[in-house]
């Protein structure tokens, strides 16, 4: 036997398809000649013969399956089942008994393989579709996660890993402006070089990669690499860019339609290894990792920012607190100089002074160990009129000679000296200590008269105590009072007269420090209730005072948090007041102000003790109802809150009646914040969508139309960039005598899974988007070209949206594109609707003189539908009147008599404008000649050709 396969269906279904033929052809009678052909969507097309059988008879197979006839020379036995169709075609020399009922055998057993085929495709795209789903989740919560980039890197490639192979991957971010790139993640088998996620690599420093070239082309790529770089010129001379792969595969990543980064997955082991479904799915893929990778580094520079400005805050405490320290050391200095001045002049023996200096200076440095030595009257010995140590416990008057106390007293300088300055003094001769060596000596020169005449000493026993600079300044200072001390039975008066002074002094230092202490506590104090309010406003909507988003999802994430056992139920309301944009349109931004106040009063009064409400922005409030397992309690209090809006309020000295859409979600396991939110958001739209002031829930219908518009948004924006647009021609003909006068160009889509679609499939979507004006554009172009390069008859009609009405370029662009072409602008006319008339009248009029002046008509479409007002048709500049096709699709219909009325109606209203008619939707002759009859000129509609491509 052989076989033949058509290249309809993918390879593998068609080769599955064409086995299970075999085995069946294989229970033929021996020497019987037939051959079996089949078609189904998911087993292809193709056909197999016996041995015995020839070509010709496969090919009368084959035929069979689109042609109902009987074939000459041949029995031909054709069986279907939903989609499949099988045709079984046997010798006209055996055509008996046994032989058909062998056929209808065959026919019915390869029908049944082919639907087991259909079931086996359907369910590994379910599988399929349900790990991209998974995958997504898994990306999605990546983002929000708290790991760090590296973790969550790694774990994107494990995701992207189970669904395809993915053991060589990296992800490489570009920035076209300045044509650097960064590797943020490398992982490959055979490739050592290690990639630094901060180190930028200017693409000059990478000539021949095919990274480079998948950045700059911004088009998905693959296959081999060689193959790759002999497709795209990239020179493999000076191979930098590591080992070559039986199969390389690349997505660009695209950021507001600018590329900014690509993802690969590369095997070394197998050619082929990754098909176009592979590559459609990684690229849409990456960009949910895009998405995942700017939250995350959102998020990762959220808290380096706060990070900065807590370490700010924290500096600023640490110099506070320094500037603190240093105030309250200068207080107790300040006090202890003055109870020194207290001394100088206090009644009571010198022994007592001493006594009493020492607890002072014993209060701001250590001075366990500390004497006074004074010279004699002769200079030639030292007494020690005052002395404390841990070791000497009694100086004894001695001969002057060269000791420490001896030195500060021939030099009148102070010395700071510890153990190794006092030994390199010894070994110099320079002095010889006396009594217990100290680790650190500190004395300072008494003085009289600028005399030296004695010194103060304070040392140390302990390796670990030290006196320092500032110590040696103070216990110069108290050196001095002592002088003045040793003095005041000379002078009494005037110590007297220098405390008084001292004492005014002191006085007014220790008030302007304790001042200066209270400002810095007031300020210390309003950076601590500044710090208060910026937490309070960064958690409060600053309008209504209700707790804004970020505290909202703290709530939502915090209670989803909790285990399953200690998790508590709850709903989320969201609500979205109805057609707020009228009252700040027409009453002032104060009054929506004073109303959304008004709103949050309300609903705060509903609140239980579990509750929460919060203000998320405009006019979108939520609540958390805590508690709530049942949804029927939900939709009770979405009744009451509609209730509670729905009651009148003035603002602004005018009546309004408020009213709300609410959608409700409730909480499940697996849930997070802000997916709970989202949820309850599209229930909300839903609800608007049903008639407003009501609410609506969420439920996993409203998941999956939402994922369908957003594929369908992705598609259709891959279709804007491909191109993937054409326009349909269907002819307007002139009733009398049928002949052709122009033709209207339709928007048709040319799905790449899908085939051609009909603007009704997209239209929605593109509105929403905004992107249907970028496919109107590419569209005028390709009919302008279309037209330009034609001799066909009569004008082509294109419609135009009122969006284009609303560009202020809108018509020197059209009259761009038909110069550029060197179309005769003559021969285009734009279609319009009512909207386009009467959003903007003075601009719509402008425009449409403008273009009927190079001589590019107006055609008014779906007349009848909308206002049909005498006086705009009479303003503007309108070459036809296209009646709509439901009025015409009434004539000879249970709707005739009003249908006639209507279409007569509008005849003769045209006839006095002397305005041109157009029947949208003659599909009958019946139809034709009733409107001939009435008057209507011409006429367009599937009786006279369906739309099709030029």
């Amino acid at each position: 036997m052989s076989d033949r396969q058509l290249p309809e269906s993918p390879a593998q279904p068609s080769a599955d398809a064409a086995a299970r033929a075999r085995e069946i052809l294989a229970t033929a009678p021996d020497g019987l000649a037939l051959a079996i052909a089949w078609h189904c969507p998911y087993g292809g097309r193709g056909a197999i013969h016996a041995r015995a059988a020839s070509a010709a008879l496969a090919d009368t197979a084959q035929d069979a399956l689109d042609d109902d006839a009987n074939a000459e020379g041949a029995y031909v036995l054709r069986a279907t089942r939903g989609g499949a169709r099988v045709a079984v075609a046997v010798d006209a020399a055996h055509d008996d008994a046994m032989c058909a009922a062998w056929a209808r055998l065959a026919a019915n057993s390869l029908l049944a393989a082919l639907d087991a085929l259909a079931t086996e495709h359907i369910v590994a795209t379910l599988q399929r579709s349900e790990r991209l789903q998974q995958a997504l989740y898994e990306i999605a919560d990546l983002a929000g996660s708290s790991l760090e980039m590296g973790e969550v890197l790694a774990r994107i490639h494990g995701v992207v890993g189970g669904l395809m192979t993915a053991e060589n991957f990296y992800i490489v971010l570009y920035d076209d402006l300045s044509e650097t790139l960064r590797f943020l993640y490398f992982v490959d088998a055979l490739d050592p070089w290690v990639a630094d996620p901060e180190q930028e690599l200017h693409v000059s420093d990478m000539p021949n990669s095919l990274t480079i070239a998948l950045l700059r082309e911004g088009q998905p790529m693959l296959g081999p690499s060689a193959q790759l770089r002999r497709a795209h010129g990239v020179d493999d001379g000076d191979l930098l860019h590591g080992p070559d792969s039986a199969d390389w595969l690349g997505v660009p990543l695209r950021r507001d339609g600018r590329v900014c980064g690509a993802i690969v997955v590369q095997s070394y082991d197998r050619p082929d290894r990754y098909s176009q479904d592979d590559r459609a799915l990684l690229e849409f893929v990456a960009q949910h990792i895009l998405t995942a990778l700017d939250r995350k580094q959102a998020h990762a520079e959220l808290e380096r920012r706060v990070d900065s400005r807590t370490q700010e805050l924290q500096e600023a405490n640490f110099g506070l607190q320094a500037q603190i320290t240093e105030r309250a050391r200068a207080e107790r200095l300040q006090r202890a100089l003055y109870r020194i001045s207290e001394l100088s002049v206090a009644a009571g023996s010198v022994e007592r002074f001493y006594a009493d200096l020492h607890a002072i200076v014993g209060e701001l440095l250590y001075a366990r160990n500390f004497y006074i030595a004074m010279l004699s009257q002769d200079g030639q010995r030292l007494e020690f009129p005052y002395s404390v140590d841990e070791r000497d416990v009694a100086r004894r008057p001695r001969e002057r000679a060269n000791g420490l106390t001896e030195y500060v007293i021939d030099s009148g300088e102070p010395l700071l000296a510890r153990r190794e300055s006092i030994v390199l003094l010894e070994a110099s001769g320079e002095l010889q200590s006396r009594g217990t060596q100290a680790q650190c000596w500190l004395g300072v020169p008494l003085s009289r008269d600028g005399r030296p005449v004695g010194a103060i000493a304070v040392q140390s026993y302990d390796p670990e105590i030290s006196f320092a600079h500032s110590d040696q300044a103070l216990l110069t200072f108290v050196a001095h009072h002592i002088d003045s001390a040793l003095e005041r039975k000379r002078a009494q008066e005037a110590l007297k007269a220098a405390h008084t002074e001292l004492e005014f002094r002191v006085d007014a230092r220790t008030r302007e420090l304790e001042e200066a202490n209270r400002e810095l506590r007031a300020q210390i104090g309003e950076r601590v209730r500044a710090q208060q309010r910026l937490v309070h406003q960064a958690r409060h909507d600053p309008l209504t005072g209700l707790p804004n988003r970020v505290q909202l999802l703290e709530r939502l994430n915090a209670a989803l948090a909790s285990s399953e056992s200690r998790q508590e139920p709850f709903a989320v309301l969201f609500l979205d007041l109805d057609r707020f944009k009228l009252v700040n349109d027409s009453v002032g931004h104060a009054a929506g102000d004073a109303m959304l106040v008004e709103i949050a009063q309300r609903i705060s009064a509903l609140l239980g003790p579990q509750d929460m409400a919060a203000r998320l922005g405009g006019d979108e409030f939520a609540l958390v109802l805590g508690g709530v397992d049942d949804a029927g309690v939900a939709d009770t209090m979405a009744a009451a809150l509609l209730a509670t809006l729905s009651r009148p309020m003035w603002v602004a000295g005018r009546e309004l009646y408020p009213s709300g859409s609410i959608g409700i979600a409730m909480s499940h396991a697996g849930a997070d914040g802000d997916g709970l939110l989202r949820d309850a958001d599209a229930a909300m739209y839903r609800a608007k969508a049903c008639g407003r002031d009501r609410s609506e829930r969420f439920d996993e219908a409203m998941r999956a139309e939402a994922t369908r518009l957003l594929d369908l948004e992705a598609d259709l924006r891959r279709a804007i960039l491909q191109d993937a647009f054409e326009p349909f021609f269907q002819p307007i003909v002139r009733l009398t005598d049928g002949a052709v006068i122009g033709h209207e160009a339709l928007l048709r889509w040319r799905h790449e899974l899908h085939g051609i679609l009909p603007p009704a499939d997209f239209i929605g979507v593109g509105e929403d988007s905004g992107l249907i004006e970028q496919v109107d554009w590419l569209m005028y172009r390709k009919v302008i070209g279309i037209m330009a390069g034609s001799n066909a008859p009569g004008y082509v009609s294109i419609n135009v949206s009122p969006r284009h009405f609303r560009s202020d370029d809108f018509v020197e662009r059209l009259l761009f594109l038909l110069e550029s072409a060197g179309a005769d602008p003559g021969r285009l006319r734009i279609e319009i609707t009512e909207v386009a008339l009467l959003d903007d009248a003075p601009r719509a009029l402008r425009m449409l003189s403008q273009l009927r002046e190079r001589g590019v008509l107006a055609l008014l479409d779906d007349f009848g539908t909308g206002f049909s007002a005498l006086s705009y048709l009479h303003r503007f500049p309108i070459q036809a009147l296209k009646i709509d096709q439901s009025f015409v699709q009434g004539l000879g219909s249970d709707l005739h008599a009003e249908s006639l009325a209507l279409v007569r109606a509008i005849l003769a209203l045209a006839g006095t404008l002397g305005i041109d008619t157009i029947a949208e939707g003659v599909e009958t002759q019946a139809q034709r000649d009733m409107l001939d009859e009435l008057g209507c000129q011409y006429g367009q509609g599937y009786l006279y050709g369906r739309p099709a491509p030029a």
